[in-house]
């Protein structure tokens, strides 16, 4: 029952608002927490710009700019939407000189957080694509120029396709995608409404029904797709595509929304700083620059004069438009989020230990309530406290129509939770999947790991690489999150995330709360 980024009502119950997990994707760990006011105020030719996280390829073009002009860009990553939130927030200011998404279509729809930034300009564009298999195309006898949304949709229906895209909710390429997707299947002839939403849905769910990989960031979504092997496709921009050399980046032809990456000040920044951003996006949009852009990132220039790296396919298509209202863009990701996709199923392997006692008992209970305000319709969980072994296992379903009392149950658990006994990290991990393997896997199903000390008894690192290599090929496809917290081993929860396929989450740098929020991108 979690409401999206724009997201005012909940169909399901009455609850507050969510705070966003504030997604820094920079490394294989990341950090759960929002960024921290820089004490440092305004240095001239230094931009402190807060940006999306897939601009992190643009390194080398910013190396370039800083030669040729002097300035410096000091970037904070972010997923959009969460972005947006922290502008929303009026928490930006003093932190930040400019900032820059993928769009800004999403600050249209939020007018706090369009007040807070002037001076927008498109600096490169990149729309949305479908990457399959070659294959795949092959076997399915299409020809890439011609694809439309409702051929995907068939091929779905079919059991010929599966894919991965990355969340909605906290993903512009994601929520981009899902636009798209939503427009050519209602043959929407303008910006969407909640009637074509709703008309589309019988449709939506059939499409949606291929996904068999969610995620927070491409990255991790780009390495679930090479370990898994069994999905053959992905939704994502088509610059993230066009660079992998096994699939045939598609276009389909009724159209698709494109993200055109502005640079924009923010509105609480002194003439100088804007003057600055001025001189970094000129800069950017030079003919040499632009074409340094779409050669290195696969993204097409915005100068007319500059042509698209190598092949990028020239052919045109419709731009979709972007969602007019902030009630239908709500009503697009609810449904999404409650409807369309499929389910989550997730068991918490949580620490309860003797080292647990007292304020990081406290803060893990705060954190698990916490986290109930954004569990989905359908999703099923469970809570598997240890210490020296599983102490209970308890699931629960937060049902369509009666979330509260699902939602009840976990919080009352979680109150219930007590310390006491050793750490038995890899004996519970192996419970974890015993219990995943008496049910078939028709959900987003994942593993997330709390400790906060290292293994101590029960099975070792090496007993649980023997378990888990021994698993069925399909249950070795469910990821562990773990949470690195209080004395636990980095070294150790690292292994776990690796061999699982799963990525690390730090609460020891960030909070408890924002690491589990941060991990809902992935479920």
């Amino acid at each position: 029952m979690r409401k999206g980024a724009f997201a005012t009502l909940s169909r399901c119950a009455p609850r507050a608002a969510a705070a966003i997990a504030l997604a820094l994707v920079t490394a294989g760990c990341t950090s759960a927490t929002e960024p921290q006011a820089d004490p440092t105020k305004y240095i001239p030719g230094t931009l402190r710009v807060l940006a999306s996280s897939e601009l992190s390829d643009m390194d080398e073009v910013l190396a370039k700019v800083e030669k040729d002009t002097g300035i410096k860009v000091r970037p904070t990553y972010m997923g959009t939407l969460d972005a947006v939130e922290l502008l929303a927030r009026g928490r930006a200011k003093d932190t930040y000189d400019a900032v820059w998404l993928s769009s800004n279509d999403y600050l249209r729809l939020r007018p706090d957080a369009a007040k807070q930034v002037v001076s927008e300009t498109p600096v490169m564009s990149s729309p949305v694509a479908i990457g399959v298999k070659t294959e795949t195309v092959r076997k399915l006898g299409w020809k890439p120029e011609d694809v439309t949304w409702g051929d995907i949709e068939q091929a779905v229906a079919d059991g010929d396709l599966t894919y991965g895209m990355t969340d909605p909710s906290r993903s512009n390429s994601g929520f981009s995608t899902l636009v798209s997707v939503a427009s050519g299947l209602s043959d929407a002839q303008s910006a969407l409404t909640d009637a074509d939403v709703t008309q589309a849905t019988p449709r939506l769910k059939r499409f949606f029904r291929g996904q068999k990989l969610t995620s927070g960031s491409s990255g991790w979504l780009a390495e679930a797709y090479d370990r898994r092997g069994d999905v053959d496709a992905l939704l994502n921009y088509e610059s993230v595509l066009q660079a992998r050399k096994d699939l045939t980046v598609i276009r389909p032809r009724d159209g698709v929304v494109t993200a055109d990456y502005p640079l924009s000040s923010l509105a609480s920044t002194s003439q100088d700083v804007r003057e600055d951003v001025r001189r970094l996006t000129d800069a950017l949009r030079t003919p040499r620059t632009q074409r340094l852009i779409t050669e290195e990132t696969l993204r097409r220039p915005v100068v007319a004069s500059v042509p698209p790296a190598t092949g990028l396919d020239t052919t045109r298509r419709r731009e979709l438009p972007f969602p007019g209202t902030r009630s239908v863009a709500d009503g697009l990701l609810d449904a999404y989020e409650n409807e369309l996709r499929r389910p989550s199923r997730t068991v918490y392997v949580l620490d309860t230990s003797g080292s647990m006692e007292g304020d990081r008992l406290e803060r893990l209970k705060t954190a698990l309530t916490d986290l109930t305000s954004d569990f989905r319709e359908r999703e099923e969980v469970t809570l598997m406290p240890f210490g020296s072994e599983v102490k209970s296992v308890r699931t629960h379903v937060i049902e369509p129509g009666f979330p509260k009392l699902g939602l009840d149950r976990i919080r009352a658990d979680t109150q219930e939770l007590s310390a006491s006994g050793d750490t038995a990290i890899y004996t519970s991990l192996e419970k974890a999947y015993e219990l995943l393997s008496t049910t078939t896997l028709d959900t987003f199903t994942s593993i997330v790991l709390m400790t906060d000390g290292e293994n101590t008894t029960g099975a070792s690192a090496s007993d649980f690489d023997a378990f888990y290599r021994g698993l069925p090929t399909e249950h070795q496809h469910i990821p562990v999150f773990p949470i690195l917290f209080g004395d636990s081993d980095r070294n150790e929860l690292e292994h776990i995330a690796d061999l699982t396929g799963g990525r690390l989450f730090d609460a020891q740098h960030g909070s408890l709360d924002g690491a589990f929020k941060e991990i809902r991108g992935y479920q």
